[in-house]
C-alpha cells in the first residue's frame, strides 16, 4: 500500500523559514522564561532558604509523598474503572439491538459533556448528604466518580471508533466459520481495535493522572493539596508548587514509559499470532468441506 502523502515536502527556501521561526520562538521562549524568573528573584522565591525544606525528610514524609500516593490511589481506581465503563458501554454502542445502542449512546455523549469538576462536585454532595461511604472516603470517591464517568466515556468511544477502523473483512471471516456478532465483536475485532487504541490509551491515562489534580476542589488530599499545605508550613508557596508541577510532569513520563512498553511487548507478541490464528482456524474449516476462500477473507 503506498503512502498518503498530505502535504509537498519542504523546499529550501521553507526549510530555511522554519529554521527562522524556530528561532525566533526559541528566543521567546528564553527570554519570558528570564522574566518569570527575573519577578521570582527578586520576590526572594529563589532563595536557599525557600528550597531547603525540599531536601529535609519532614517535607516528603509528612507532605508530599502522601500527596503522590493521593494522586496515584485516584487515577489508578480510577483508570481500571474507566476501562471496564469504556469496554462496556462502547461494547454497547456497537450492539445489534438499537435499544441497548440508543442507551449506550446517551449515557456516554451525555458524560463525555459535563465537565469533570461538576461531576466531583455532584458526587461529592450526593454522598456526604446521604452517608453512601464514610467520611473520609467521600473526596476520594467523588473524585473516582467524576474520573470515572468522563474518561470511561472517552474510551467507550475509542472503542467504537477503534472497531470501526478494522477492515471489513474481519467481521466477514468472523461470521463466515459460524460466530455470532456478538462473538465476532468479543473474540476478533475487539482485541485487535484495544491494541490499535493503545496510544490513544496512554494519552487518556496521563489525562486521568493530570486531573485527580481537580479533587483539591472538593477537599481530596492529593499532591496539589498538600503542596499547599507545604508551602504553608514552610512559607514558600511558589517553590512547594514548583516542585508539585516536577513531581506531576515524571509520574506523567513514568506512566507513559511504562504503557509504551506495554504497547511495545503486545505489539511483539501480536504481530503473528493473529492473523496466524484466524488462517489457521479458517483454514481448517475449509479442509473439513467450508468454503475454500475462507484464509483469503480472514486475511481481509
Amino acid at each position: 500500500m503506498s503512502a498518503t502523502v498530505l502535504f509537498d515536502a519542504p523546499g529550501p527556501r521553507a526549510r530555511m523559514r522554519h529554521r527562522i521561526l524556530t528561532g525566533v520562538g526559541l528566543l521567546i521562549a528564553v527570554g519570558i522564561a528570564y522574566v518569570v524568573l527575573r519577578k521570582l528573584g527578586d520576590a526572594g522565591q529563589l532563595a536557599a532558604e525557600k528550597w531547603k525544606p525540599f531536601v529535609t525528610k519532614d517535607a516528603w514524609t509528612q507532605y508530599l509523598l502522601p500527596g503522590i500516593w493521593g494522586t496515584v490511589k485516584a487515577a489508578v481506581i480510577s483508570i481500571v474503572l474507566a476501562a471496564v465503563f469504556g469496554t462496556v458501554f462502547g461494547m454497547g454502542r456497537l450492539s445489534d439491538n438499537r435499544g441497548i445502542r440508543w442507551v449506550s449512546g446517551v449515557v456516554v455523549e451525555f458524560f463525555r459533556a459535563v465537565p469533570v469538576l461538576i461531576m466531583m462536585y455532584f458526587a461529592f454532595n450526593l454522598y456526604a448528604r446521604n452517608n453512601v461511604f464514610a467520611v473520609e472516603l467521600n473526596p476520594l470517591m467523588a473524585v473516582v466518580t467524576g474520573l470515572t464517568l468522563y474518561n470511561g466515556s472517552v474510551l467507550a468511544e475509542l472503542v467504537r471508533s477503534g472497531v470501526h477502523g478494522l477492515p471489513a473483512g474481519q467481521r466477514e471471516a468472523g461470521l463466515s466459520i459460524g460466530l455470532t456478532q456478538g462473538q465476532t465483536l468479543r473474540s476478533i475485532l475487539l482485541p485487535q481495535a484495544l491494541r490499535a487504541m493503545l496510544p490513544a490509551l496512554i494519552g487518556q491515562c496521563v489525562v486521568v493522572l493530570k486531573d485527580s489534580a481537580l479533587g483539591y476542589g472538593i477537599t481530596y488530599a492529593e499532591l496539589l493539596s498538600w503542596s499547599k499545605t507545604l508551602g504553608s508550613a514552610y512559607a514558600n508557596t511558589i517553590p512547594a508548587y514548583m516542585a508539585a508541577a516536577v513531581l506531576f510532569i515524571l509520574m506523567n513520563f513514568a506512566l507513559t514509559f511504562v504503557a509504551r512498553k506495554v504497547e511495545a511487548r503486545l505489539g511483539r507478541r501480536g504481530v503473528r499470532p493473529t492473523p496466524a490464528a484466524g488462517t489457521a482456524v479458517l483454514g481448517a474449516d475449509a479442509a473439513a468441506g467450508g468454503n475454500p476462500a475462507g484464509p483469503s477473507t480472514a486475511q481481509g
